[in-house]
């Protein structure tokens, strides 16, 4: 009976921590591409400058990644100060926070009008790391062309002809 109480406080525990929700605060992630042009010892400032941002709408971080160049599936452009400018290649970052459902729109905000952001994606999403592994991919192994059946009777390889299984095929279909 003890065990059982214990258990179920730890799962109220659990609960609890899971459900940090205090009043319309959620767990978001926003992905972001950054400007190729930053220079590669100035990413760890822009870096934190973007989880202070997050920090002064009253965000609490829970995992993020600094910032790594990439190349981008196609070319993007962004428009600042009338200058259209495109992108082939970018640095890719992520954070994951809480933050007020309200709070957010500003955040977004003040993305939207960071020069140095060429795009970025806010969500809602759950506290738990939902990065998939990955799998390894079996190659189609190649059949051979004369497939060999070992008969019952002689235990010996016997060659199978595909015309001959046609007309076996054929005559029984007839039938």
């Amino acid at each position: 009976m003890k065990l059982m109480q214990e258990n179920e406080n730890n799962d109220k525990n659990i609960e609890r921590e899971d459900n940090l929700n205090v009043g319309d605060s959620r767990v978001y992630e926003v992905g972001y591409l950054l400007v190729p042009s930053i220079k590669e010892e100035e990413i760890p400032i822009v870096y934190g400058d973007l989880k202070e941002l997050v920090s002064s709408f009253d965000g609490k971080a829970i995992s993020d990644e600094i910032p790594v160049m990439i190349n981008l599936a196609y070319t993007m452009q962004k428009t600042v100060q009338n200058v259209r400018t495109k992108y082939d290649t970018a640095y890719f970052g992520w954070m994951k926070f809480y933050m007020d459902a309200d709070k957010v729109v500003n955040l977004k905000k003040k993305l939207d009008l960071n020069p140095l952001v060429i795009r970025f994606l806010t969500m809602k999403t759950v506290k738990e790391n939902t990065v998939a592994a990955k799998r390894f991919v079996h190659k189609d192994i190649t059949r051979k062309k004369t497939p060999i059946v070992k008969s019952a009777e002689n235990e010996e390889a016997v060659v199978v002809n595909k015309e001959e299984i046609d007309k076996e095929i054929d005559a029984m279909v007839a039938e």
